[in-house]
This record gives C-alpha cells, structure tokens and sequence, in this order.
C-alpha cells in the first residue's frame, strides 16, 4: 500500500484520504506555523514629585523623586539645569549650594528616568535661589538690685508684687520693659539685645500695679 505522509514539529496538520480498491491514492496535507512566545508588554513608568521652588545663597538644596512601579534599574537624567546642581543618575537625587553670583530665577529644569524602552519627565520646573539670610547676633544683660524695705514715707513696704526693669539705647527715652514678678525677685537676664550701649532703670509695684519711682540709672555696653 503506498500513500502520502507527513510530519512537523510545533505545527497542526490535516489530511484526507480516498481509497479505491486496496490503493491509496491521493493525499492532502496542509500545515499551520506555531506563533513563537508573546514579548513582554513594556513598562509604563511613573515618575513624581514636587521640587522645592525656592533655595537660599550658602545653603544645600535637595530634591529626590520617585519612580513607580519600581526604581529598580532606573537611569536618570537631567537637563536645563544650573552649574550648582548636580544629579545622582542612580537614585534620581539632585542638590547642590548655590552661591551669591546664582541669586535669581532658574531656567526650566527637567529630570528624566528610563528604563529599557521606557521613560518619563517630570514637568520643567525652576529654582528661585534667594539671598543669604543674615543673622544679627544678640546680646544679654544681667541685671540685679536690691529689694526695698520702705515707702517714699516712710512706712514699712507690704504689698511688693514685683519688679518693671525699663531699657533703651537712649538714657532719657527707656521706653522698652519687662515684667519680673514676685516681691523676692531681685535679678534678671535680658535676653535677645542687639549690640550697643543701653541703659537700665528699675521700678518696683504693688499689688494695684502702681510703680514707685525710677532707681537709678546704669548702663553698659553690649557687644
């Protein structure tokens, strides 16, 4: 008996046959290719965050974004961005100190990630670098006296509530006070001076609130 045959690998076949008598002959076979293994979908990647708008001259500014699903293999990249930053192409993280000659406006930055065939930006945002904050520095004043035992006439003092201190930088214009409470409170430290020459006078008051008069006048100068 002859006949047709025939065999593929990752392949579906058909056929049909017609006999007559003891012979086969005739056959058709058709054959179908396997489609290989579907490729992976491409990652669709998220990258987020809010950069500080604002740094100051003298100090560090940072910034670090975040990838999702996953950071894991992540390149970064940035562009439009000034001389004073710099970019961790491994993390994402950017920063830097930017100096006097850097105050102003930015241009528009933008940061990049990618992985394989994929990336995302972040939308272009700019710096706003501000002057260095100057600090004064301050100064205190330690100040004491002693307690009174009597009026003006005379009589024994019993109603002592406490302690006013007046200052200034101007002898006869002490227009800044504070309260000491308490008749046995015969010291204090001003705090929070700015350098210069002040004077101190020191009045006590009773429980009405009505001060004696002025003790006498010191200064000193602070620096």
């Amino acid at each position: 008996m002859q006949g047709s045959s025939s065999s593929s690998i990752g392949a579906t076949a058909s056929s049909t046959e017609t006999t007559t008598g003891s012979n086969s002959v005739s056959g058709v076979i058709t054959t179908t290719p396997s489609s290989g293994p579907a490729s992976a979908p491409a990652t669709v990647l998220t990258l987020q965050g809010a950069p500080p708008p604002g740094a100051t001259v003298g100090a560090h500014y940072s910034f670090q974004p975040t990838v999702s699903p996953s950071s894991a293999g992540a390149k970064f990249a940035i562009s439009g961005q000034p001389a004073w930053i710099t970019l961790d192409t491994s993390t994402g993280a950017l920063g830097g100190t930017p100096s006097a000659a850097e105050e102003g406006t930015t241009g528009h930055i933008v940061v990049t990630a990618s992985i394989g065939s994929s990336s995302t930006s972040l939308t272009p945002f700019t710096i706003q670098v501000n002057p260095a904050v100057t600090v004064t520095p301050t100064v205190s004043a330690a100040l004491s006296w002693i307690a009174p035992t009597e009026n003006a006439d005379g009589s024994p003092v019993t109603d002592l509530a406490g302690y006013r201190i007046y200052y200034g930088t101007n002898a006869a214009d002490l227009t800044s006070k504070v309260d000491v409470s308490g008749a046995q409170s015969t010291t204090y430290v001003l705090k929070g001076l700015n350098s210069a020459r002040y004077y101190f006078a020191v009045v006590a008051f009773n429980s009405l609130g009505l001060d004696s008069g002025y003790s006498n006048t010191v200064n000193a100068a602070l620096f």
